[in-house]
């Protein structure tokens, strides 16, 4: 039992992990080559977003892309579509300005950029990172502190540490009181029902001896 209800929690946590690590948005460092607009199957797929604002939500669309290359020389594509006011919450409605923006950070040399995104890179599964910001950096070896997921982390532990302090002080206030009552019935039951077979137990025992008596009287004692 105690294997299976750590095999839960460690399941549990590792989706957390993927959730968030999928969600919260992450930075890279590359340089814009171009962009290019493909007709794309989406279907009921979970790594697509909504369609861009004020357009018909359809299965078969066009998807703006932002081709990429990393320090290292390799290649890399995002996607730029719209969040609208679906999850996750980035209220993106500026893909096309992205586009545009992009397109001109390609006409330029060494056009080092910080490409705000949310999402993986799975080529098996043709899934692509949405790009929610484009930002100019002086090149390839500037440090990036991520400040929104630290503060995001720092409100979700004080927020984790208030419910654990709240559950902790209902429990110690509401529900330690009432266990504590069963308990003390239980024995008191329990005590008490010491006492009755105690005294059934002296009940039984006269009554034994009364019936030995009575036949020790009529019938005289046996030998």
């Amino acid at each position: 039992m105690q294997i299976l209800k750590w095999a839960v929690g460690a399941i549990i946590a590792i989706l957390v992990v993927l959730f968030l690590h999928y969600t919260l948005p992450s930075r890279d460092i590359v340089r814009i080559v171009g962009t290019d607009v493909k007709r794309m199957d989406i279907g009921a797929s979970w790594f697509w977003a909504s369609p861009d604002a004020g357009t018909t939500k359809v299965d078969t669309r066009d998807v703006r892309f932002i081709n990429a290359e990393l320090p290292n020389g390799k290649p890399y594509v995002y996607r730029n579509e719209d969040t609208d006011w679906s999850w996750p919450p980035y209220l993106k409605f500026d893909s096309g300005n992205l586009t545009a923006q992009a397109q001109s950070l390609a006409q330029k040399n060494d056009n080092w950029v910080a490409v705000t995104h949310y999402g993986w890179r799975i080529k098996l599964f043709t899934i692509f990172p949405n790009v929610v910001k484009i930002k100019p950096v002086a090149g390839p070896d500037v440090f990036l502190i991520p400040w929104f997921n630290i503060v995001f982390f720092m409100c979700l532990a004080a927020i984790a540490y208030f419910i654990v302090r709240m559950i902790r002080i209902f429990k110690v206030e509401q529900i330690d009181p009432v266990l504590d009552e069963i308990e003390q019935t239980a024995d008191e039951m329990t005590d008490n029902m010491s006492d009755y077979t105690d005294q059934a137990q002296s009940r039984l025992g006269s009554i034994r001896a009364a019936i030995k008596a009575w036949f020790k009287r009529w019938f005289g004692e046996v030998k």
